[in-house]
């Protein structure tokens, strides 16, 4: 039996949260595989690491000093480093990655490090075995998961090392170059780790007990969808809910792998499940959700007689 679990970056961002992940993965023998994001906001007014990435990028890209920038990103991973005791040498990769900050640098690869350190520190911590995503997860020239290659990968892998931890959002192309999925394309990444693996769930753990029923900034204390079926998450991401990426479904309905939403900070609550055997659940709501989208359009087309087949 195995589990994957995806660690969005609320869930590592700090070293307490690294602590919480921990106890999560080691409460159950069957989390075998850990997916994480980059580190994310510890507050309110802190800053995605990912977001620092692209910015200094841009500092770049206009050869405007990108030092003070850096210097924020660095503090972050020394900052966990030492509070956990790891004796990675994060501040070697650190170091090598600013050596790299010139304007040949690719954006990419840049913006993917975030995951990728993350990974480091997170492998450490939980003694798995770290896997570059860009060694594991493969695309096509059409920008496409290329699921033969990942899979013959991944078999090789599991022969090897029973426990992995793989950074999200990225990838490699045919030319080893690197190559990231839009925002929040951890999920996806989990999902296809999911479906090459056969797992038996795919949970999802984030900073909320699973997917709400409205938008809580417009619905005061709306209840929590306990079960739902692919087709209407989908429907719901369209229209605003975004507590998963919509394309994190597709990997994991083609082998039937439920999602589980979960709480990193409230493990206990079930959370979300997300299965085309929902509507077979008992005590399923007639209403799933509800969610909404500003400046959206729909455009029916009817005509007469629409369904009438011809001679």
């Amino acid at each position: 039996m195995v589990k994957v679990a995806k660690f969005g970056g609320s869930s590592v961002a700090s070293a307490e949260q690294f602590k919480k992940v921990k106890n999560i993965v080691e409460l159950d023998p069957a989390r075998k595989l850990v997916v994480v994001s980059a580190i994310g906001k510890a507050n309110n007014k802190d800053n995605k690491i990912t977001d620092l990435l692209y910015l200094c990028y841009a500092h770049i890209k206009y050869n405007i000093s990108a030092d003070t920038i850096f210097s924020m990103i660095e503090n972050k991973y020394l900052t966990i480093a030492e509070e956990l005791g790891l004796t990675f040498d994060i501040q070697g990769e650190l170091t090598k990655l600013k050596s790299e900050l010139t304007k040949d640098i690719d954006e990419e690869y840049l913006v993917s490090r975030g995951e990728y350190l993350t990974g480091l520190l997170m492998a450490e911590y939980l003694g798995y075995y770290f896997v570059d995503a860009k060694d594991l997860i493969f695309y096509n020239y059409q920008g496409k998961i290329d699921y033969e290659k990942t899979q013959d990968a991944f078999n090789k892998l599991i022969k090897k090392h029973d426990k992995l931890l793989i950074p999200g959002f990225y990838g490699s192309l045919p030319n080893g170059e690197i190559k990231i999925m839009s925002r929040g394309g951890g999920d996806v990444t989990g999902a296809i780790i999911a479906n090459i693996a056969d797992a038996e769930v795919y949970e999802n753990w984030t900073d909320v007990s699973g997917i709400l029923m409205a938008d809580p900034r417009i619905i005061k204390n709306p209840r929590e969808i306990k079960v739902i079926n692919y087709s209407e998450l989908r429907e719901l991401s369209y229209m605003g809910a975004s507590v998963l990426h919509e394309e994190a479904i597709f990997p994991v309905r083609d082998k039937e792998i439920p999602i589980q939403i979960k709480n990193t900070n409230n493990p206990k609550n079930t959370g979300t499940i997300i299965s085309d055997n929902a509507n077979i659940i008992e005590n399923k709501n007639i209403v799933t959700g509800i969610a909404g989208k500003k400046n959206f359009s729909i455009i029916t087309i009817k005509k007469i007689i629409w369904q009438t087949k011809l001679d």
